[in-house]
């Protein structure tokens, strides 16, 4: 007799199936697996929180050029010759709350030769050495291997399906520079760390300190400011590539992968059907699609040039998804930084005021911590906005009583590692999302 004849004839029995004893051991036994398997990716809540800003206040800067050591850093911004008056605002914007007072080079990398219009108003534009490399040809464009033809029809479809930047051929070719070439170029090879500077960016604090020294010191290899969701489309099957990869070098998940992934609910044996669907792996659970936002990312190139991210980097690039889908730089980012490294080495630069685009993060100042007799601070910005209880923000000028102006559900899920009180909202939203 067939289970659907057996289910049939419990109903037509007075009390019907639900009363079965089989059933309900059967429902319980998998609600029993399903709990276990999502406790499986708990990320445990830490005695302590174990990233806080390096300084919650203004420090007087140091007299320029610094007395004090430097680490062996850059600051670097990809552009073009018709971003020019872009790139020269998000320079200006570094060189008044930042490098006015630690003058680390600016490497300016571009695709095509730069015109002496760009290296004139940009030399214009700061006080520090300026460097301006092209990217080598090869380096810019579709591997050997592709079929030119094959990868141009996709671009162009991606376009045609409003795939966001996937219409693009140059942003395709961006996409796969920043996530593995980029870190080995010539002109980036005698640095350990970098500062990554788009066009069209504004930092609305005073930086009074010097980030690559405290990564250095705190044993920090990538910083963040801005945490967001990656766009679906873009790259369905760039998780589970990851996750092969991951599980093919035996590699453990540390609490930051498990703050990635949204665990499966659905029980044993059907959980593994999940992974015929987009971002899952190949057991059925789910990348949360969170990313660390990296047109600001903070990072020791190492991390970036060690074995372990260089053979996960050729082993995306085979697959073709730059090309045949639009994977990001930042997911790629993400997922290799939440893989191969721990908690403790990742920062979240919560005292930086930062906007790219119409996203922001804004601290607020610090009360009695914003030095106003300070004479250098004063001659970058002697005026601030309104200090607030709780505030790390040094001479902010942005309001900081909204401290960002997007979801902090990311923020929140990938901070958790570090965390020790973390908003109820972030594991409500969990079952959500």
């Amino acid at each position: 007799m067939s289970v659907l004849h057996r289910l049939q004839r419990l109903r037509r029995r007075r009390g019907g199936w639900h009363q079965s004893p089989v059933l309900w051991v059967l429902g319980i036994a998998c609600f029993l697996e399903v709990a276990f398997h999502a406790s499986r990716f708990r990320v445990p809540v830490p005695p302590r929180e174990l990233d806080t800003p390096f300084y919650t206040s203004c420090q007087e800067p140091p007299p320029t050029p610094p007395e004090t050591p430097r680490e062996n850093a850059a600051i670097v911004m990809l552009a073009r010759n018709e971003e020019a008056d872009k790139a020269a605002r998000s320079v200006r914007s570094i060189e008044q709350r930042f490098n006015r007072w630690f003058r680390y080079p600016i490497v300016f990398l571009n695709d095509e030769p730069w015109s002496d219009e760009f290296m004139r108003i940009l030399n214009a534009s700061t006080s520090a050495p300026t460097f301006f490399e092209n990217v080598p040809k090869e380096q810019w464009t579709f591997p050997s291997w592709m079929d030119k033809d094959a990868a141009r029809a996709s671009i162009k479809d991606q376009g045609d399906r409003g795939i966001l930047y996937a219409g693009k051929e140059t942003y395709h070719h961006m996409c796969r520079f920043f996530s593995g070439n980029f870190y080995n170029i010539e002109a980036l090879k005698k640095y350990k760390w970098y500062w990554r500077l788009e066009p069209d960016v504004e930092f609305s604090c005073s930086i009074t300190y010097d980030p690559f020294v405290e990564m250095a010191r705190h044993k920090k290899v990538y910083g963040f400011t801005i945490s967001l969701w990656e766009e679906k489309r873009t790259c369905p099957s760039l998780f589970r590539e990851v996750a092969d990869w991951k599980e093919a070098q035996g590699i453990p998940s540390t609490t930051l992968w498990k703050a990635g992934i949204d665990a499966s609910w659905v029980p044993w044996p059907f959980r593994s059907l999940l992974s015929w669907f987009s971002h899952r792996d190949r057991d059925g659970d789910g990348w949360n699609l969170c990313h660390y936002w990296s047109n600001f990312e903070i990072a020791d190139l190492d991390f970036f040039r060690g074995p372990k991210y260089q053979d996960l980097y050729k082993h995306l690039e085979h697959t073709g998804g730059f090309y045949f889908e639009r994977w990001g730089d930042a997911a790629v980012h993400s997922l290799a930084v939440n893989m191969l490294a721990e908690p403790h080495q990742v920062h979240h630069f919560a005292d930086f005021g930062y906007r790219h685009d119409w996203y922001y993060q804004c601290p607020a100042n610090a009360p009695g911590g914003q030095l106003p007799d300070s004479k250098a601070l004063n001659e970058a910005q002697s005026t601030w906005a309104e200090e607030i209880p709780g505030g790390v923000g040094c001479r902010c000028d942005c309001d900081g009583r909204r401290n960002r102006n997007h979801a902090s559900y990311c923020l929140n899920k990938l901070k958790a590692p570090n965390t020790a009180h973390r908003p109820w909202s972030t594991w409500f939203l969990s079952f959500i999302f």
